[in-house]
């Protein structure tokens, strides 16, 4: 299976979402969305992800896109993490990974020494056609959102 690369079409969904309700991709058509993919709410580097993404929501939106977050965490899960952290973005709930899966980040890593199967902390900037413009994979949470900021004011 290979990797989604620029040019791709993005895989489609439709998610519970923070707050109720669903949320799809096809929802977002004719604007770029910036979709990231994180491990887990309320750790160190998904959450200063988060709260990062929030800070900069304005100028995303001033640049037309939409910033949408996406963990195998249930809803109730979002809810308490936005709370917690004054979180703006849309978080959606991905319990059963196929999203995770279509994107092919379901991926083994190691911690310590020891293999498990997590999520592979990666972004795709969608454009409005919603194919992907670009991908940004093993994130390094620092200065990420502000690149992202910068590759949507490009499209």
């Amino acid at each position: 299976m290979a990797d989604l690369d620029a040019g791709d079409a993005a895989p489609q969904f439709d998610l519970p979402r923070d707050g109720g309700g669903s949320l799809s991709l096809a929802a977002f058509r004719g604007k770029p969305v910036v979709l990231y993919f994180y491990p887990q709410d309320d750790t160190t580097g998904c959450t200063n992800e988060a709260i990062d993404f929030s800070q900069l929501k304005p100028e995303f939106e001033k640049a037309g896109a939409a910033v949408i977050g996406l963990s195998p965490d249930s809803v109730k899960k979002h809810d308490k993490f936005k709370a917690k952290h004054s979180l703006s973005i849309d978080l959606v709930a991905d319990e059963e990974r196929k999203v995770i899966e279509a994107y092919h980040l379901w991926v083994e890593k190691t911690m310590y020494g020891r293999k498990y199967m997590g999520v592979e902390r990666a972004t795709f900037l969608i454009d409005k056609d919603g194919r992907i413009a670009r991908v940004w994979r093993k994130v390094r949470v620092k200065g990420h959102a502000e690149e992202v900021l910068e590759a949507v004011r490009a499209l």
